[in-house]
């Protein structure tokens, strides 16, 4: 059922706020940067970046990261206005459009606003293919000059829902791991296939990184299940 009252529509987009705060409270989270920390919310923290993540794990961001001077883009479909009243009331600044929407002039106002905000995306949003990067990301990153840092996000412990992202919600008390690596800087790309290049690099780095966090668990659940088994190798 489509709720279609504003009313309403600001409601449940509080209600969702609330939930995503409350629940996410209770993970234990864990930011491994591979180099320099990218975390705007550092004091001191200087740049302006384009923040990329796969749409199942847009809890973590959701809940870590939730900033005025972040725009979020946000599909047009029909539950839009609530989850842009969701990201609104967390404290994210929020731009309404996709690529099946609205996107032309979605992007013209994500790049306007990236002259002076970072942005946040999900470049497999909102409809899929699942974990496939579209053009849209990468034109953004072309057009505004902004660095594209690559959010890779795992979980201790999840449920999956039945959805075509199949998004992940973090079971109580567990950890997620957040992974970020080098910006990809696009601003000197010129000439033909550079919208591809642009794609091709942004994927690779969501790739690399989300299997860093994964990886990162695996390690945390070996070392527990044998912590003194690097001892016993030395001896």
């Amino acid at each position: 059922m489509k709720i279609r009252s504003p009313w309403l529509v600001a409601l449940a987009g509080w209600m969702i706020s609330m939930i995503v705060r409350t629940w996410m409270r209770t993970i234990r989270f864990e930011y491994h940067p591979q180099e320099k920390r990218y975390d705007p919310n550092d004091p001191g923290f200087e740049g302006r970046y384009l923040y990329c993540f796969w749409h199942e794990h847009i809890l973590v961001p959701a809940s870590q990261y939730a900033r005025p001077d972040i725009q979020v883009l946000i599909s047009k479909h029909a539950d839009g206005q609530m989850i842009a009243r969701a990201c609104r009331s967390l404290g994210f600044s929020t731009v309404a459009g996709s690529s099946t929407r609205g996107g032309a002039e979605a992007v013209k106002e994500m790049v306007r606003q990236g002259q002076n905000c970072h942005l946040a995306i999900t470049p497999d949003g909102p409809k899929g293919p699942r974990r496939q990067v579209q053009q849209g990301v990468g034109y953004l990153a072309l057009k505004t000059n902004l660095p594209v840092v690559a959010f890779g996000v795992a979980y201790s412990k999840c449920w999956r829902f039945n959805s075509w992202d199949r998004f992940a919600l973090p079971k109580p008390f567990s950890r997620a791991v957040l992974v970020t690596g080098s910006p990809l800087s696009f601003d000197q790309e010129t000439g033909r296939g550079m919208l591809e290049n642009a794609t091709q690099k942004i994927q690779q780095a969501l790739d690399g990184v989300n299997a860093r966090a994964e990886e990162i668990l695996l390690q945390s659940a070996k070392s527990a299940q044998n912590p003194d088994g690097a001892g016993r190798r030395a001896a």
